[in-house]
């Protein structure tokens, strides 16, 4: 994985679904941070991304990946401060912040998964029942 390579492929990508500069940026800063940590504590990795549809609202999923050593401790590594390197341990936790949608999937000895969502007008909203 190359990280400018990751940077300037989310921001086509997302400047062509219509995102704004302010969601352009938020979605590669998400995504520079997930990818350096797939290089630097996983050993390097991949990331896969999709164009997602919901109703009227369309988004991009990114989904990084690694067969890494995986967090031990996943609640305490999303927590700000918490850091297994040098860096000021704001990256998943940061990360999280700047998406609408975040999930993490990690196994001890096994690697990690983290995907990310972003919409381009805010995440749609889930059908209401009809009573």
């Amino acid at each position: 994985m190359d990280l400018a390579w990751v940077r300037q492929h989310v921001r086509q990508a997302a400047a062509g679904l219509g995102f704004g500069l302010v969601a352009q940026t938020k979605l590669v800063t998400a995504a520079s941070e997930l990818a350096r940590n797939t290089l630097v504590h996983g050993g390097g990795g991949q990331v896969d991304s999709t164009v997602v549809g919901a109703g009227t609202a369309r988004g991009l999923r990114l989904t990084f990946s690694d067969e890494g050593p995986g967090i031990p401790d996943v609640e305490r590594a999303l927590g700000d401060g918490y850091t297994s390197g040098g860096g000021l341990g704001l990256g998943l936790g940061g990360a999280r912040r700047l998406v609408h949608e975040f999930s993490i999937d990690s196994r001890p000895g096994e690697g990690t998964a983290v995907t990310v969502v972003c919409w381009t007008a805010g995440a749609p909203r889930p059908r209401e029942e009809s009573r």
